[in-house]
């Protein structure tokens, strides 16, 4: 799984279209439809602590998990401006480890994506399994095969802000339905900038996600031990369609595999 570096730096900044607020507001709901309104939630993938902080404002014990050490460095000092008691962790969401058992577990802005194997997913669901409380729920969001096929795939997005810009181009592997995206990342060196006017250093990473089908998502769910509870189109209370771009899904805690 490839973690931001680079990237980062400027993510939230680049990130600023993305509405947190109504993404956190739904999952509210999701989590209150379960009965989860207060206890431990795990925020799998949890990438800057944008979600986590929100989740935390609502009174929930926030535990964050990801595996880039340089995005939880930016969630560590939102947590240092908020002061809420959030526990961050750096780990691969497949080998995660918790000490107790928790409420709910959420995982969202696509970070199952990341995970290009069925069988690497299904250590995911069961890791999640392991750690759920017996009335307990994950609720999760992926990107549809349909998303990167006819939305994101071949597709070049370019962003510019003062001191920092992006470029991000995509290629979808059809076949393997794996998305390959590289980016090319511009950040002012402020030094540099204020003794020889403006630099740029130049960044590029490469990242991977793979387009996923509902009915396999819920195969590995069943396999996994979990069980599949429902699944909406995002941000509605409808059934995934065809062309649904993303998908959540709410499972439940299973048996032990």
């Amino acid at each position: 799984m490839e973690a931001y570096t680079a990237f980062a730096l400027v993510y939230d900044r680049f990130m600023e279209e993305i509405p947190y607020k109504e993404w956190n507001d739904y999952l509210l709901e999701l989590l209150m439809e379960y009965e989860i309104q207060d206890g431990t939630v795990v925020d799998l993938g949890c990438g800057t602590g944008t979600i986590t902080e929100l989740l935390a404002e609502q009174g929930f014990h926030m535990i964050g998990v990801d595996v880039s050490e340089d995005m939880l460095s930016i969630a560590m000092d939102k947590k240092g401006n908020s002061g809420h008691d959030i526990l961050y962790l750096m780990q691969d969401m497949r080998e995660l480890e918790l000490h107790g058992n928790v409420n709910a577990v959420v995982s969202v802005c696509d970070s199952m994506n990341y995970i290009l194997e069925k069988e690497e997913l299904k250590e995911v669901f069961q890791r999640v399994n392991q750690y759920l409380d017996p009335k307990g729920v994950f609720i999760f969001d992926f990107k549809t095969d349909y998303f990167y096929r006819e939305v994101l795939g071949n597709q070049t997005m370019a962003d510019t802000q003062e001191d920092s810009s992006y470029i991000w181009e995509n290629y979808y592997y059809e076949e393997e339905r794996i998305n390959e995206y590289e980016l090319s990342i511009f950040i002012e060196d402020k030094e540099l900038s204020n003794m020889h006017g403006p630099v740029f250093r130049k960044f590029k990473e490469t990242h991977f996600q793979r387009g996923y089908f509902l009915e396999e998502i819920k195969q590995v769910i069943e396999e996994s031990g979990l069980k599949f509870i429902t699944a909406y189109d995002a941000f509605t209370k409808n059934m995934p369609r065809n062309d649904s771009e993303r998908i959540y899904v709410i499972a439940g805690k299973g048996a032990h595999s």
